[in-house]
């Protein structure tokens, strides 16, 4: 079976995908993985994988440049022939799926996450929701398609909206982790009399809630707390929710975080968490939620669409209200001054993420999606 794995970066194909696609090879399947130009695919290269770069530019709205990767996937899906064409994300599977659909190509969109489009209240956004929406039923709908989503949430949205029928959704939550190599820390995290470490890990945007846990250091330093809150990702330039680099770098010259930019080795800096917190507006299903689960360290979210999979207040961690400052603070403060509830919350994430979480999980369920509509 000839398969094609299309994402918008080639850090996602190497960082999320890649055991997805050393499952798809070691299984004999001819494997293409598709991306922007970008540092890992080099490496993906290196591992083994044939990989070409796309002529993509994630937020791109130009439509020249657009018809110009419409067309440059057809050539390549008219050359490769695939059995089936793996998307990720709202863009590549729309292009992807469109074009999959026009070659006769069975078809997996894979959508982590509603994206700028659906999560942001802005004029732009608000006039390209429509449009998206169809071209969303006319490259998700049809024969030999399915839709795997991380969260209920949007599968009750793709269904009330009626992008596709509730047949072709398939829940498939997260992406994954290796619990093998995300583990709990022998030693606690802080020692007696250092500051507790609050550790937030993603891209550096405001949908992602960095400025409500700003606000909440600004309110717990206030309070002569010792705590580190440590801020780990790169802004992402090509997201209009991009925050700058200014002001990162001015929030850290304030003294109310430290900014560590992209962090390559998650384990060390996971288990030398003392909190784990992700105050996101939305999401698919948080990846680094889910490692820090597996590290078993305490947990604080939001209620929100894809956080909330991971997390049941109360038993493997804490969830707070969205874009509440004060909330979040509180929540902190909690686990802070009950260092033995901290623990508990944290054995219990590890639990669920080896139940259910776990890299070999996730791919047993996505490949079971794959050999439904290959026949």
């Amino acid at each position: 079976m000839k398969v094609i794995l299309f994402a918008n970066t080639d850090w996602y194909l190497y960082n999320f995908r890649r055991s997805l696609a050393a499952a798809l090879r070691d299984a004999g399947h001819d494997l293409l993985l598709v991306s922007p130009p970008g540092p890992y695919g080099e490496k993906l290269r290196a591992a083994g994988f044939r990989w070409i770069p796309a002529p993509m530019e994630r937020m791109s709205l130009n439509p020249l440049r657009e018809l110009a990767l419409l067309s440059w996937l057809w050539r390549l899906m008219r050359k490769e022939r695939p059995d089936i064409v793996h998307t990720f994300t709202i863009k590549c599977a729309v292009y992807g799926g469109l074009i999959a659909r026009l070659v006769k190509a069975g078809r997996l969109n894979s959508v982590t996450g509603m994206g700028y489009v659906f999560i942001s209240d802005s004029f732009k956004a608000q006039l390209l929701r429509p449009l998206l929406r169809l071209l969303m039923r006319a490259a998700f709908g049809g024969d030999r398609a399915s839709l795997i989503l991380q969260n209920h949430d949007d599968v009750q949205l793709f269904e009330k909206v009626g992008i596709v029928p509730l047949e072709q959704i398939r829940l498939v939550r997260s992406s994954g982790v290796d619990c093998s190599r995300f583990l709990p820390p022998n030693d606690e995290p802080a020692s007696v009399g250092e500051p507790l470490r609050i550790v937030f890990a993603a891209r550096m945007l405001w949908d992602k809630g960095v400025g409500e846990l700003v606000e909440a250091a600004r309110l717990l330093k206030s309070e002569s707390r010792r705590l580190r809150f440590v801020l780990a990702g790169d802004p992402d330039p090509g997201n209009p929710a991009a925050i700058a680099e200014e002001t990162l770098l001015g929030w850290q010259a304030e003294g109310l975080v430290e900014w560590l930019g992209h962090v390559s080795d998650m384990p060390t800096l996971l288990a030398d968490a003392g909190i784990v917190v992700l105050p996101s507006y939305r999401e698919g299903l948080p990846k680094s939620l889910i490692e820090a689960a597996a590290c078993a360290r305490p947990l604080i979210t939001t209620d929100a669409p894809g956080c909330r999979e991971v997390v049941t207040h109360g038993v493997n961690g804490l969830l707070v209200p969205v874009r509440n400052a004060e909330a979040l603070a509180r929540a902190i403060a909690m686990l802070q001054d009950d260092p033995e509830l901290a623990r508990r919350l944290g054995e219990a994430a590890r639990v669920k993420a080896l139940i259910e979480f776990d890299e070999r999980v996730v791919i047993a369920q996505t490949l079971a999606v794959y050999h439904e509509i290959a026949v």
